[in-house]
């Protein structure tokens, strides 16, 4: 694990953005060029950023800070919280090693360098990851035919 490393990715980081689009389009079928534009767009001044995770040098694991998430469209009222974690994305021939969580940490001290008190987040997949790392529960909501866990961690 000696060889982890963090990158912030910079609007013109086009060959990692591209990666991560292609990743996410994977993942969660999000259009390529839907990635590429928010990558691109992430206000440092509005405490946004994307996180690239490597090991020896190979890219393995991504996530983010973002002020606006997909669940925001479905659940305005949940806009009274900024500063989401998402998009969370490891390899799959590195998932169940820990990488998560550690990309998961770093992205929580990146914010907490930064100033933020707290950060949110919602998922239906990971949860029991998301508690182990001290995040607490807000609300659950049925979305989609998904049981999604709203969840907050205090930084």
């Amino acid at each position: 694990m000696a060889d982890i490393k963090y990158q912030i990715i910079q609007p013109d980081d086009n060959e990692n953005i591209e990666l991560i689009a292609d990743w996410y389009l994977s993942e969660w079928n999000i259009p390529i060029q839907t990635t590429i534009e928010k990558t691109k767009n992430l206000s440092a001044d509005n405490y946004e950023f994307q996180v690239l995770m490597t090991l020896h040098n190979k890219p393995i694991a991504t996530g983010g800070l973002y002020n606006h998430v997909g669940l925001l469209d479905r659940e305005p009222r949940l806009k009274i919280y900024k500063n989401w974690l998402a998009l969370v994305y490891t390899k799959p021939d590195n998932r169940g090693k820990g990488f998560g969580a550690l990309i998961c940490n770093h992205i929580q001290d990146h914010s907490k360098d930064l100033g933020l008190k707290d950060i949110y987040l919602f998922t239906h997949t990971a949860e029991n990851l998301y508690k182990r790392l001290a995040w607490q529960q807000l609300e659950r909501l049925a979305l989609g035919g998904k049981d999604i866990v709203v969840m907050k961690k205090e930084l």
